[in-house]
């Protein structure tokens, strides 16, 4: 089965440019996607004539590519392809270069390379888009009729690469089919579909497909539908039913062919499966966001000012004298002094035994020991239990968690995650993500940490919440989130609270809800493997507890929580069982205590 990672968002699109031939039309098209346009120029000699009478035209083109490669988007192969049969030579590039998607002119390309429909689309070297029709501008109104069927993923990412706000998913449905989505191929793509809220959804029942697209094409400036179909008329066609798509459809038609290889059984709901990366994708290039894009402070201050919004940066603190001085000093003068983007600072103390609360006081920052707080509740250890609690005593509309044992602390690694909410109100909830040194002896090690997200976290949400796998460090320790939605979700106690947080803010306000921020490296102390281990199994036990509410029914036991450690010393291995069970407090806004202080 092809996994959803296989599937690549539109960022490279390859367009064949022939001398005194097909082109321009591909790349008029192409130049209305998000996306870098390789051109390669194309000579094809007649095969009675010696190629050395091609010069002159490769001559011509180049000048012709240097005009176009003056966009900073387009990139021209300064080597033309001069050839009697250029499409060998066409293939080999592809395989070199790997573009995203190869755009032609249908049929004037096919015509000029001297190929057919079956060279081309039988085992296309990549993704491949056949045009009819010329766009003379942006497109208002894209139509993608889907079944689900294995090209369907293509038509929509092209889809919404021309238009992301303007396409109309067309769910064609036999009349013997009458319930909505329950056609097995469709199902997969329904899981999609409804978490795009810009694609317009519309359903026709009909036993005559093609006239049905053609129908609704009169009000759509582009088609966009699947080359599934053989060849079966001539060198040029795709089909009896594309070709009447082809033929009698208004407005510029585009068809799509997958260049992966197809599974070998019946194509059926598993389609939905690579459906997934569609959304994922979307999601990552619209919300995934650079600290240095919010680094004009005044700008976020003024936009403060204007949504009328408080913010609180709450501190989780454990033994960290040897660094909470300094993230406060700089918070208190950049964030609150220099540009007022805070509006109070606290620290939430896990019961330290070292100086971080007599520093803490020193800076004026109010302190709090969270097993102090909500007494009647059995206090409980862990970072989720500070995180939680510190709802209780913060009043900003926004809260903001960073850790305090960060090394390298800068003021973007509050005003980064904060910028993606204070210009989009739907942005519920922010994860910074970062290049996370691992030390080994007096060195540094590029990129060796975060061993639990990539051997943990990120595994298990590709498994079982895929929507979220384009979050890069789901377990950060920085991240940010409007009160209304963080009191109405539940908080583990331990480590399992970044991803508890992560599942419950996706599934009650949607992957929109969601954006993360490039807060690029963060140096801090890394912990012993033992540390980790433990970590992970709270983790495992946070996302199992998740599927239980989702399945309806316990998938652990009571025993299923302790942990069996291994250990070692002179005398050999032994095992020490330790208890590590995570657990969850219920939403704040349930919390009796919490609503009266809300009053």
């Amino acid at each position: 089965m092809i996994k959803h990672s296989d599937f690549k968002p539109i960022h490279t699109i390859l367009i064949p440019l022939v001398h005194e031939g097909p082109g321009l039309d591909a790349l008029e098209l192409a130049r209305h996607f998000d996306a870098e346009i390789l051109l390669v120029g194309v000579v094809v000699v007649p095969p009675d004539q010696s190629l050395s009478v091609g010069a002159m035209a490769a001559r011509a083109l180049r000048k012709q590519l240097r005009h176009y490669g003056k966009d900073e988007r387009i990139t021209s192969k300064s080597q033309i392809i001069v050839s009697h049969q250029p499409w060998n030579e066409l293939s080999n590039l592809l395989q070199k270069e790997k573009p995203d998607l190869l755009c032609l002119e249908w049929d004037s390309h096919l015509t000029a390379l001297g190929v057919t429909t079956n060279d081309v689309l039988t085992r296309p070297p990549c993704d491949v888009a056949l045009v009819r029709g010329k766009i003379t501008s942006k497109p208002k109104q894209v139509l993608v009729p889907v079944r689900g069927g294995p090209h369907a993923e293509l038509s929509l990412r092209v889809g919404l690469g021309l238009h992301p706000k303007g396409v109309t998913a067309l769910h064609l449905r036999k009349t013997d089919d009458p319930d909505d989505g329950s056609d097995a191929p469709f199902k997969g793509l329904e899981r999609v579909l409804k978490q795009m809220p810009d694609v317009q959804k519309q359903i026709v029942v009909t036993e005559d497909a093609a006239q049905s697209i053609i129908d609704n094409a009169k009000r759509a400036d582009v088609i966009i539908l699947g080359a599934t179909s053989q060849p079966v008329t001539s060198s040029v066609s795709l089909g009896a039913f594309a070709d009447r798509i082809l033929r009698d459809a208004p407005g510029v038609v585009i068809a799509v062919k997958s260049g992966r290889p197809l599974p070998q059984f019946n194509y059926d709901e598993s389609a939905g499966v690579q459906a997934i990366s569609i959304l994922v994708d979307k999601w990552f290039a619209e919300n995934t966001f650079h600290a240095d894009e919010f680094k004009q402070l005044n700008e976020l201050v003024e936009l403060k000012r204007q949504q009328g919004v408080s913010i609180s940066l709450a501190l989780p603190a454990l033994n960290e004298e040897e660094t909470v001085s300094k993230v406060l000093k700089m918070m208190k003068k950049e964030l609150v002094g220099k540009f007022p983007l805070l509006d109070e600072i606290v620290l939430i103390d896990s019961n330290s035994t070292d100086r971080t609360r007599e520093i803490a006081e020193q800076e004026g920052v109010p302190v709090y020991i969270h097993q102090h707080l909500l007494e009647r509740l059995r206090p409980r250890t862990g970072k989720g239990e500070a995180l939680w609690k510190s709802l209780l005593v913060t009043r900003g509309d926004i809260i903001v968690w960073i850790d305090t044992d960060i090394v390298n602390i800068h003021p973007r690694f509050v005003y980064g995650i904060l910028g993606p909410m204070l210009i989009n109100p739907q942005v519920q909830f922010v994860k910074g993500f970062y290049r996370r040194p691992l030390r080994v002896g007096d060195k540094m090690q590029a990129g060796g940490g975060g061993r639990v997200t990539e051997l943990t976290a990120r595994p298990l949400l590709n498994l079982f919440y895929p929507e979220l796998s384009g979050v890069v460090q789901p377990l950060s320790g920085e991240y940010a989130g409007r009160r209304e939605a963080l009191e109405r979700v539940p908080f583990f106690s331990g480590y399992g609270v970044e991803t508890g947080l992560l599942i419950d803010i996706y599934e009650k306000y949607g992957l929109n809800a969601i954006a993360q921020v490039d807060l690029l490296e963060r140096i801090h102390h890394n912990q012993p493997l033992e540390a980790l281990s433990k970590m992970s199994f709270e983790i495992i036990q946070a996302v199992i507890h998740k599927l239980e509410n989702r399945l309806g029914y316990a998938v652990l036991e009571d025993v299923n929580r302790s942990m069996k450690l291994i250990r070692y010393n002179s005398k050999g291995y032994f095992l020490d069982v330790e208890e590590i069970a995570e657990r969850e407090r219920p939403p704040m806004i349930e919390v009796q205590e919490y609503v009266e202080r809300k009053r």
